[in-house]
């Protein structure tokens, strides 16, 4: 995890890091850039659990705030009423994915070049939309963690097998990943994109 956040942070441009810089400069920059990606991810965070909040609302399903664990870790979620039609059900679960994709496409297709910049924030949104989608995804695959589990709500509601749902999750992530590390692969953006809108067909199915 460590090193693929530190892939991220660094500008992959070797020009970029001059000779000229202090050591004591260099640990100030790299600080500074640590705290800037994590500020990211928390921002990329709370857009997740805002998707979930709007839909929530729009729905009129009670929103609130229910403690989890996910194995020794304490954590939170948004929950919502459990008398909720499939369709909704599943609109509401998958609507964090939805906008870390939407933010991860609107970062990837602005920016393709995003790995060669010096853009810690930019990063730290990134990296939380992939990583935490692929490990929802494992999650998923393995059939572990809370039952509160988002995959787990779009399991039910949709009639797909959990690990069905993983995939669908862990595909579009794992090709904006390949599009971070490889802008020149347009074969990578194309399917990543066409993964996304193929998600979609989820809520026409749901019961």
């Amino acid at each position: 995890m460590a090193a693929l956040l530190s892939l991220l942070v660094a500008p992959r441009n070797a020009s970029a890091q001059t000779a000229a810089n202090a050591p004591s400069q260099q640990y100030h920059n790299r600080t500074a850039d640590a705290f800037v990606l994590l500020a990211g991810g928390a921002v990329a965070f709370l857009a997740h659990e805002s998707g979930h909040l709007v839909c929530d609302v729009v729905f009129d399903a009670h929103p609130r705030l229910t403690g989890v664990h996910f194995g020794p870790l304490p954590f939170f979620a948004v929950t919502h009423d459990a008398d909720i039609s499939p369709r909704r059900e599943l609109t509401i679960d998958a609507a964090g994915f939805r906008t870390q994709e939407a933010t991860s496409e609107w970062l990837l297709t602005r920016r393709p070049h995003l790995a060669r910049e010096h853009a810690p924030f930019a990063k730290g949104v990134l990296a939380f939309d992939v990583l935490t989608s692929l490990g929802y995804g494992v999650v998923a695959m393995t059939r572990s963690g809370p039952a509160e589990r988002d995959t787990r709500g779009m399991a039910a509601a949709s009639g797909l097998d959990e690990r069905v749902i993983g995939a669908i999750v862990i595909v579009p992530a794992a090709l904006d990943a390949i599009r971070y590390f490889k802008p020149e692969w347009t074969w990578a953006k194309w399917m990543s994109r066409v993964a996304k809108v193929g998600t979609v067909a989820l809520v026409i199915k749901s019961r």
